[in-house]
């Protein structure tokens, strides 16, 4: 068993309440990483996707359920697989941080370990690759 990490840090001139919302609602996270993403169980807290909520990512029977672990509005989101996945250990952390310039600097880590030889590589890159293209769409969609 081996165990992938990759981080992005990018900076976005935009407000970083509106750049957390984005990221913390469900919805416009499933238009970010151009997924389908859906709410299937709402947070005690005041937002429903806060701490203890968890999302649908998929069509049907071919999709994975991720709970969020930490939740702090406009600082940090974090969250982990709960469902059957062909990885173990998954934790997703995504801090959001003002620059001196008055920007939105988010750093969005994944770190996993892999439970088939070799195929973490693969779910590493694609994950990355869907992440990176989708972060870019933040200017738009915030």
């Amino acid at each position: 068993m081996a165990t992938h990490t990759f981080e992005i840090d990018e900076t976005f001139d935009v407000p970083r309440s509106k750049v957390f919302a984005l990221f913390a609602d469900h919805n416009s996270f499933g238009k970010l990483l151009g997924a389908p993403v859906k709410r299937i169980k709402n947070s005690d807290q005041a937002d429903p996707n806060g701490l203890g909520s968890v999302r649908k990512l998929g069509i049907g029977p071919i999709g994975l359920e991720e709970t969020v672990t930490s939740f702090e509005p406009d600082m940090l989101i974090e969250y982990t697989i709960t469902s059957l996945s062909p990885i173990r250990n998954h934790l997703g952390r995504i801090r959001f941080e003002d620059t001196p310039e008055g920007h939105t600097r988010v750093r969005y880590r994944i770190t996993f370990d892999d439970i088939v030889p070799y195929t973490g590589k693969l779910v590493s890159a694609g994950l990355e690759h869907a992440i990176r293209r989708g972060i870019k769409q933040v200017p738009k969609l915030a």
